[in-house]
């Protein structure tokens, strides 16, 4: 990882990706690992507890905590694997094995699979548009604080966060929903940029 300084903002190298060096750095090349390259370390039980803690100092409108975490770790990944294969199999019988063992593998991906939880609530003064938004924070504060301990991470979402048996089975409510599973290790692969879009023309002054 480069802790060279450069100049902000612009394109960024992929040796300069995942920049340290400070905030703005850090904010102006982070770049998220593929969860299928990840390998082992990931985060400790006190480094996630600590991540965690870091997320949810997110806008907070009411003060309604719209958000809670669901670990998956150790042999947790295989159970929720399992839940997986189970699903798909019942939602597609004719798929093959190895189409059902790839969805039970599916969080094996990474050592450390969060699932962040958008527990939303009705509310006359706070919108649950502006609780959701405070999930999405939690999430992207959760990647900002993973890639400044030095993490892969990649925030994904997939079937599974939106079929009902499988949210039931993970322990969700009738009203939750799965704002992303974030998966964290430490990238097997070289990561590269891709193109981002020019800030300029989305920009209106009124």
């Amino acid at each position: 990882m480069s802790q060279k300084s450069r100049k902000l903002p612009g394109p960024v190298a992929d040796e300069d990706l995942n920049n340290t060096n400070s905030v703005l750095e850090l904010l102006a090349t982070r770049r998220s690992a593929l969860a299928k390259d990840m390998v082992e370390p990931g985060p400790s039980d006190e480094q996630l507890e600590k991540l965690i803690e870091l997320a949810v100092r997110v806008p907070d409108h009411g003060k309604f905590k719209p958000w809670r975490f669901i670990v998956f770790a150790g042999e947790g990944r295989a159970r929720a694997g399992d839940v997986l294969a189970q699903r798909w199999q019942a939602l597609n019988p004719n798929h093959s094995a190895e189409m059902i063992e790839q969805q039970r593998a599916t969080f094996l991906r990474a050592p450390v699979v969060v699932a962040v939880v958008s527990s939303t609530e009705e509310s006359k003064k706070i919108p649950i548009w502006e609780q959701e938004m405070s999930v999405g924070a939690v999430c992207q504060n959760m990647l900002i604080g993973a890639t400044a301990m030095g993490f892969g991470c990649q925030w994904i979402s997939g079937w599974a966060a939106f079929d009902k048996v499988v949210l039931e089975k993970f322990g969700l409510e009738t009203h939750e929903k799965i704002a992303g599973f974030i998966y964290l290790g430490t990238a097997g692969s070289p990561l590269s940029d891709r193109p981002r879009p020019d800030h300029k023309s989305l920009m209106t002054r009124f």
